[in-house]
């Protein structure tokens, strides 16, 4: 997580579980994936926004690196927007911030066991999918971007103009306009 308070925090509530041990508690991408190399945890929790990556390029990372390393996405962001892509990427789970205590540690629990964790709202809203007449699952206009894509219009949203998304994602200006 980007933010040294909620990884504390984080920490301290899984820490209490008699059967949970925290391993380590960073805030970029760099640094997981050189504690992970460490440590070679069960599970990694991990947000989608840090201070030097992007959680969705982390996940896709661990996956390729550690596969036998379980990630549970803990973020604030959008669970209809964020969620299926963090599966996607090789995430076993998503649970929002705004989630009591219990049920983050219920979703940890559930990973550990190998089961894909999400809110029963999402749940329904992919068999929905699965299930529809038509049998092809429905898409809204963000289901057509790319991660990256996503990651742009998230920043743009956030009043950053093209030449400063630019540079915090490492890309040229014509990219982002594109």
């Amino acid at each position: 997580d980007d933010h040294e308070l909620v990884r504390g925090g984080l920490a301290e509530m899984i820490g209490r579980e008699p059967d949970l041990t925290v391993c380590g508690a960073v805030g970029d991408a760099p640094a997981a994936m050189a504690r992970l190399r460490e440590v070679e945890p069960d599970l990694l929790l991990a947000d989608l926004t840090l201070q030097d990556g992007d959680g969705l390029e982390l996940i896709k990372e661990v996956q390729a690196t550690h596969p036998q390393v379980r990630v549970l996405v803990v973020s604030m962001h959008d669970e209809t927007l964020y969620a299926e892509r963090s599966i996607r990427a090789g995430a076993m789970g998503f649970v929002s911030k705004n989630e009591p205590a219990e049920a983050i540690i219920n979703a940890i629990h559930d990973v550990l066991r190998g089961r894909v964790h999400v809110s029963k709202h999402l749940a329904d809203r992919l068999l929905q999918r699965m299930t529809s007449r038509r049998g092809a699952p429905e898409e809204g206009p963000l289901d057509a971007l790319s991660d990256r894509e996503v990651e742009v219009l998230n920043l743009l949203g956030e009043g950053l103009n093209s030449r400063d998304v630019a540079g915090r994602l490492h890309l040229s200006t014509k990219t982002v306009h594109t």
